[in-house]
């Protein structure tokens, strides 16, 4: 049985299978507060009893067998930039797209580079095959991640700060879908020990966002399932 937990105080016809942990899930969590969308947090455990996501009845719901995954009203959706797509357009109020093509092209790009190109190589899947099958040790597996992690902000902070694009946010000066990438890959920089107190455009566009309640009740340690 997976548990759920009712955000908002009020159960909507939204479900989000998500793990605290997760940047994936992290970033749907905020696309849903900064919406005011109202949901049903239903944990997924990603190591317990060998990853629940295996298990049923998650397995037959996801075939990716990762998180999260949307239901909404019994339409399913995985992948979180999918996802917050279709929440875009399904509830538009509180848009995450901006509304020239220049904009959300450049929205997209920053949340692309991000979801594609750095978190990929932190994921959970991956470190347990470096350890696992290709035998790396736990500080192997570290340097891994915190080479790919420095790459991929170091060029993030370069291409932020000369943007004509950037204001307070990634985009402008209203947070967008891009922010809600950036922000669960700085705490996922932070927990593997990468020091970003030299990217200052990106520590002041994610001090934007902390300051703002969707982002402060999204972040992991908030969620039932944190530890």
């Amino acid at each position: 049985m997976i548990p759920h937990q009712d955000t908002e105080s009020s159960s909507g016809p939204l479900s989000l299978f998500n793990y605290f942990r997760s940047s994936a899930a992290y970033r749907v969590r905020i696309a849903l507060h900064l919406k005011g969308l109202s949901y049903d947090y239903v944990p997924v455990h990603l190591t317990q009893d060998g990853g629940r996501q295996f298990q049923e009845p998650y397995r037959s719901m996801n075939p990716q067998r990762l998180v999260p995954l949307l239901d909404d009203k019994g339409f399913r959706l995985s992948q979180s930039l999918a996802i917050i797509e279709y929440l875009d357009e399904r509830y538009p109020d509180q848009p995450l797209l901006p509304q020239t093509s220049e904009a959300r092209a450049r929205t997209r790009q920053i949340a692309l580079s991000i979801a594609c190109d750095i978190h990929p190589l932190q994921n959970l899947r991956v470190l347990k095959y470096l350890t696992g099958e290709l035998g790396l040790s736990e500080e192997n597996k570290l340097a891994w991640v915190q080479h790919w992690i420095r790459l991929g902000l170091e060029a993030m902070e370069e291409d932020l700060s000369r943007s004509s694009f950037t204001g307070r946010f990634c985009v402008g000066d209203t947070p967008t879908m891009a922010d809600c990438v950036l922000v669960p890959q700085l705490f996922s920089a932070a927990r593997f020990g990468v020091d970003t107190s030299s990217w200052t455009t990106l520590q002041s566009i994610n001090a934007a966002c902390e300051a703002l309640p969707a982002f402060a009740n999204a972040h992991p340690g908030k969620q039932i399932d944190s530890e």
